[in-house]
């Protein structure tokens, strides 16, 4: 019975995880449609979590790779999966609160790896899967983004050019509701899956499925449900740095960037890569810059760079932290007691966020972005109702 108690708890803790996954990620699919004004943006959340939903139940690759490619299924314990998911949350939560659109997908990975080798020991992770699935992928999806997105780019200019700025701009910015739909879509299939998996891990940790039982049909509803939920929420934070501070986007850049981010991500589904979409996404707008020879602000593209290549190890840290804590302590008051204490630095975060809101009303600013921080009190912002867990 205690040991159901705890798998209850891993559970619904990947399930906050699949949550904050979806916040943090909404300005992958929504930050260039709301920056050129093709979609509202309270309608462009709305749009994207449908669509998240939908996308989740398209594939099973990516949950694969997650339930069984990363670390031995048959050695896990659901307290290593318990402190591997609140490795992923806190840092989920810590480059939320600093605006930086940083990978859940990597904080996720790391937070497991990290867990699983404070736990089990090297032995226990894969780390060619890792090499070959998480770190390679991670350093060429958003080169591989850019890349499509200046070709996009240019030629959706030449259009512009040769059909006139004003009808042309018109028809991308409607055309620009459809590639950024395709971006929720595809984020659903490869980000809501690997919450399909962690849960699936946690399971066979349980001994309530065997390891290639796959995923069950009421993870998958569960998984689409948790992540369509968090991107309604709106992750403003990070749609403002995305869609106002890397660079300015007109709306056919914003359709070039958003159709070459979409045909990465659902590539990459395809074959199973838990590819990130931030990393895509973001790829994509500096390469929409880039290719509309615009001004980009690299500062900010350097600082996100930074977030990058740290997620993986700082998750790592932190879920070893946990685990060791747990551990230490001991049985079922090793969990609780760790639990408790990341609820309460997660509620520390969410209050450290009252102090600069950032909702729908004030998510697209004007003007140069402040020259320091990520993200900076906007004293001229109109307030408007708090958005939990988004603002």
């Amino acid at each position: 019975m205690a040991e159901d108690l705890i798998l209850i708890v891993v559970v619904a803790t990947a399930l906050a995880f699949d949550f904050t996954n979806g916040f943090h990620d909404t300005g992958n699919a929504t930050a260039a449609s709301i920056a050129t004004g093709a979609l509202r943006p309270r309608v462009a959340v709305g749009l994207s979590a449908c669509l998240n939903v939908v996308g989740a139940f398209l594939s099973l690759e990516v949950a694969k790779t997650i339930a069984s490619g990363i670390v031995d299924a048959g050695a896990i314990t659901l307290t290593i999966v318990f402190a591997g998911l609140l490795g992923a949350i806190l840092w989920n939560l810590l480059t939320w609160l600093l605006g930086l659109p940083s990978s859940s997908s990597h904080a996720l990975i790391g937070g497991m790896v990290g867990a699983t080798l404070a736990g089990l020991g090297a032995s226990a992770v894969n780390g060619t899967a890792i090499i070959q699935k998480i770190v390679i992928p991670a350093v060429l999806a958003p080169v591989i983004a850019g890349t499509v997105a200046v070709l996009a780019v240019r030629t959706a200019s030449r259009i512009v050019r040769r059909a006139g700025r004003e009808g042309a701009e018109g028809s991308f910015r409607r055309g620009q509701i459809a590639s950024a739909s395709l971006i929720s879509l595809a984020h659903g299939t490869n980000d809501a899956q690997k919450t399909m998996g962690i849960i699936t891990l946690a399971l066979v940790a349980n001994g309530t499925i065997g390891e290639d039982a796959g995923v069950p049909p009421w993870v998958v509803v569960s998984a689409a449900l948790a992540i369509g939920a968090g991107t309604y929420m709106g992750g403003w934070r990070i749609i403002r740095t995305m869609g106002t501070r890397l660079t300015d986007i007109v709306p056919h850049q914003g359709f070039g960037s958003d159709t070459s981010a979409a045909t990465v991500i659902l590539t990459s589904s395809h074959f199973g890569f838990p590819l990130s979409t931030t990393h895509v996404a973001s790829g994509a707008i500096l390469g929409s810059g880039v290719g509309e020879r615009k001004h980009v602000r690299w500062a900010i593209a350097g600082r996100m760079a930074v977030a990058w290549a740290i997620t993986l190890p700082a998750a790592g840290l932190v879920a070893a932290l946990m685990y060791a804590m747990a551990a230490g302590i001991g049985g079922n008051a090793g969990v609780v007691i760790v639990g408790v204490l990341a609820a309460a630095v997660s509620g520390g975060i969410w209050l450290l966020s009252r102090r600069d809101r950032v909702h729908a009303g004030n998510v697209v600013e004007t003007g140069p972005p402040p020259p320091i921080a990520v993200v900076a009190p906007d004293d001229e912002a109109p307030e408007g109702p708090a958005v939990a867990g988004a603002a």
